[in-house]
């Protein structure tokens, strides 16, 4: 027997991790795309997009950060051993120091 195809649509998915991030307390990672991962970081107002292969752009940063309602997001880089995330962080929240790394990554790309 096999079951119905059921579609979710990606702002659902979307903010379905983003409620788990913040209930859960820990990080929530989807793969948009072959090539396109997010990590939405504990408290659901931080996120960071990386590829396999390239880096991810800032178009698709702010199409998230609006179907995440971030208010006033800030956007960055960081580098990590092997891939560059696209760092986005809403203004005023946890971890947000107001310095250039606004979602302060850690080395392996998680976020804390």
């Amino acid at each position: 027997m096999s079951f119905p195809t059921v579609t979710v649509r990606i702002r659902d998915a979307l903010r379905y991790a983003q409620g788990r991030a913040e209930n859960l307390g820990r990080t929530q990672q989807l793969e948009l795309d072959p090539n396109l991962f997010i990590r939405i970081a504990p408290g659901g107002r931080r996120f960071l997009l990386f590829c396999l292969d390239g880096e991810p752009d800032h178009a698709t940063a702010r199409a998230i950060a609006g179907a995440l309602g971030l208010k006033d997001p800030q956007y960055g880089w960081h580098q990590g051993a092997t891939l560059r995330s696209l760092t986005v962080v809403e203004a005023g929240s946890e971890g947000d120091s107001g310095t250039n790394s606004p979602a302060r990554p850690e080395a392996d790309g998680e976020m804390s």
